[in-house]
């Protein structure tokens, strides 16, 4: 399906995507930091994703890739 809108939701700490066909997703981010058990700095690599790349985000969740995102180097660190 395709999406007409994603975007993260400050009121309910969601990324709410909305489809082509109407359906309407909503991907609680604190329960997404729980089950994957995140320390600080991974969470601070989720906050980057949800703000920045929120498709991605849901995206990396339903394939099952956030774990090794976070555990990678993102693409958006600053290097010395």
């Amino acid at each position: 399906m395709k999406s007409l809108h994603c975007a993260f939701n400050m009121d309910t700490g969601c990324v709410e995507l909305k489809m082509a066909g109407g359906t309407k997703i909503s991907v609680d981010c604190s329960a997404i930091e729980t089950a994957l058990d995140a320390n600080t700095i991974q969470c601070g690599e989720l906050d980057w994703l949800i703000y920045n790349k929120p498709l991605e985000y849901v995206q990396m969740i339903f394939s099952g890739e956030i774990e090794i995102y976070i555990k990678g180097t993102a693409e958006h660190c600053l290097t010395d």
